[in-house]
């Protein structure tokens, strides 16, 4: 199979979106990455995918820290700017928990240290360790086929 191939079979998996945040020498960072998941509950742990050739690779390297930001259906724009779809430079205001930068009024800010790494073909594996997290109400911006979309109902059981 092919590489095109294979990415739009990964795309018929709807995911939620997320920006990775760190902070390194004096700055805030952040990544737009949908590769995220739950991994443990005792202990708490999670899952992030980063590209080899990601800036934000050498980042949490160094930070030993980072944070999961799960956006809500209004927070497109945060997905576009972090993933590099919004060229024009922003001056987004972070909001911090335990000293990590965070996406303010994200539907989860999740605060890590880095428990593990595992090298993947051309992405590493981080597991973090959730240290702290906060919660809000909201709709999730999801991704699915290479588009953003909405829930427009929760499923009924």
């Amino acid at each position: 199979m092919d590489d095109k191939t294979f990415r739009n079979a990964m795309g018929k998996f709807a995911t939620g979106v997320t920006v990775i945040s760190t902070f390194v020498d004096g700055e805030e960072h952040g990544m737009t990455a949908n590769a995220f998941m739950s991994v443990s509950l005792n202990p708490k742990l999670v899952l992030i995918s980063i590209g080899e050739k990601a800036r934000m690779l050498d980042k949490i390297n160094e930070a030993g820290t980072f944070a999961v930001n799960i956006l809500s259906e209004e927070q497109k724009e945060y997905s576009m700017y972090f993933a590099g779809q919004i060229k024009e430079q922003r001056n987004i205001e972070f909001g911090t928990l335990n000293g990590m930068p965070v996406i303010k009024d994200a539907l989860a800010n999740i605060v890590c240290k880095v428990h593990s790494k595992h090298i993947a073909g051309d992405h590493t594996l981080f597991i973090g360790e959730v240290t702290e997290l906060v919660l809000r109400d909201g709709a999730p911006l999801t991704f699915f086929e290479g588009k953003y979309g909405k829930i427009t109902s929760p499923v009924e059981q």
